[in-house]
């Protein structure tokens, strides 16, 4: 097993992706927000009190107020990671599921927030209150597909040890609108403490994404992660796991540079599956290793902005028709894929 130690610097990594995340927090609407008018907000949440006879009839006007962006008391007080203000809150609110399951306008609730805001203690509050672990942001993420996004350990823990075995094991099956596990995500990224702390707690290491069936093996070689391929087979990966269009980890290990990856699956794999068939052409190779969105920002983060991860090619977003993209390279050519396209 991997040393606490470990686990925790895995998140200090990956500044560009924190940047990323709280873009999600920010677009909640605060970055619109005047200094005074979120003072004054908090001066009145400060200042909440609820009297016996209060409660007893129901009167908590401050409960229906919203932003703009559809953000509650709670939202705020998380999003401005005012502590003690959200303790407050949530002890007066606890048992109140329809207040503590309150979704904004990016079906972002409390409890998505303050995992993006990197605050395990909070989440573990809410859960015990009362929050849903299982509902989903506009991304399609419950909040542990953001902790394994974030490299947050602590949130992993706090979340996974709260749930029973039937929501986890829901929870760790679910798929984002990319097609993406909690594995997946924790893959992409590079977490491996996360990788193996999921495999250990029930986690499908050979579970394939619904539009192509790359495993996270898959994933791994795709990303050029020799560690991370490492650690999958020592959890069980199976090697001979092929994707829809029929390819296994090892022949996407042609033309990329990792030869310790092509190493370690050549010597597993079985012989029909690592040479490419002959059949294929480049296009339908270059489909099967297009990027997701969340695999587009892990690579950007590591190689820049444009980044060319050769022989993948890149793409640009040029336009969008129902189930169609088409795709600028950055060799200039101009092709067209049917994409797996889930409703936000």
């Amino acid at each position: 097993m991997f040393q606490a130690a470990e686990w925790a610097m895995e998140g200090l990594r990956d500044g560009l992706k924190k940047e990323r995340l709280l873009d999600d927090r920010h677009d909640s609407g605060l970055d619109s927000m005047k200094d005074e008018e979120y003072e004054q907000m908090v001066k009145e949440l400060r200042e909440i009190r609820l009297e016996p006879q209060e409660a007893q009839h129901g009167a908590e006007p401050w409960k229906q107020q919203l932003t703009e962006d559809g953000d509650s008391f709670l939202h705020l007080a998380i999003i401005h990671e005012e502590k003690a203000l959200t303790m407050e809150v949530i002890r007066q609110v606890k048992g109140d599921v329809a207040f503590l399951n309150f979704q904004n306008n990016l079906q972002q609730t409390p409890l998505h927030l303050a995992v993006i805001t990197n605050q395990p203690e909070i989440a573990e509050a809410l859960l015990g209150a009362g929050c849903d672990p299982e509902l989903r942001d506009f991304r399609g993420n419950t909040p542990l597909h953001l902790a394994c996004e974030q490299g947050c350990l602590a949130s992993v823990g706090v979340l996974t040890q709260a749930c029973t075995t039937p929501h986890l094991h829901s929870i760790l099956k679910a798929t984002n609108y990319n097609g993406h596990t909690c594995l997946h995500l924790a893959s992409i990224h590079g977490y491996l403490g996360i990788v193996e702390l999921l495999v250990s707690l029930g986690a499908d290491v050979n579970a394939q994404e619904p539009c192509n069936g790359r495993t996270a093996l898959h994933l791994a070689v795709d990303l050029q992660n020799p560690d991370l391929v490492s650690l999958l087979l020592k959890c069980g990966a199976d090697v001979n796991r092929v994707t829809y269009q029929g390819y296994s980890p090892y022949q996407l290990t042609w033309g990329r540079p990792s030869t310790r990856i092509q190493q370690q699956l050549g010597q597993l794999t079985l012989e029909n599956l690592q040479m490419l068939p002959e059949s294929e052409d480049e296009e339908s190779y270059d489909t099967e290793s297009e990027f997701t969105e969340d695999e587009a920002f892990r690579s950007s983060s590591l190689r820049g902005n444009f980044p060319t991860w050769d022989p993948v090619v890149w793409p640009t977003v040029c336009g969008l028709a129902t189930g169609q993209l088409a795709l600028q390279t950055t060799t200039g050519v101009l092709v067209e894929v049917t994409l797996c396209l889930n409703p936000v």
